[in-house]
């Protein structure tokens, strides 16, 4: 278990976007809007919760045959694409105050995908050999 990856800036980006997609997820609920929205929010909470765990528990090294870390980066785009579209509409059309609610929280989480995908970026490049868990034969 890595204990220091939930006091870093990646651990704490993580963490606040799963926190707030979750509260996203109950505003949607709570208002019975239409199922795009809760379920964008739910798969957020979820997908995030597993990167999470993957860097906690240090799967990301002994899993190597995927780059995580870019495919991270290529969630949180993704997310941040979905999240724009679907919560601009829940701000626009605002049925009620849990939809408007949920929405702007949805534009919040958009914010915190945009910060995770820089983070990771800064991380990694892609010119440099990666590291390696196995020694080399």
């Amino acid at each position: 278990v890595d204990s220091g990856f939930p006091r870093s800036p990646r651990g704490a980006v993580k963490i606040a976007r799963a926190l707030v997609a979750l509260v996203t997820f109950l505003c949607f609920l709570g208002s019975r809007s239409r199922g795009a929205y809760t379920a964008l929010a739910a798969m957020e909470v979820v997908i995030t919760a597993l990167f999470f765990l993957l860097y906690l528990l240090k799967l990301d090294k002994k899993l190597s045959w995927l780059f995580w870390p870019l495919a991270d980066i290529f969630n949180s785009v993704i997310a941040a694409l979905f999240l724009l579209i679907v919560c601009l509409f829940a701000v626009i059309i605002k049925t009620n105050k849990g939809t408007l609610a949920g929405g702007v929280l949805g534009l919040v989480l958009l914010a915190l995908c945009v910060a995770d995908a820089v983070l990771l970026l800064r991380k990694i490049s892609l010119d440099r050999p990666r590291e390696r868990t196995t020694p080399a034969k």
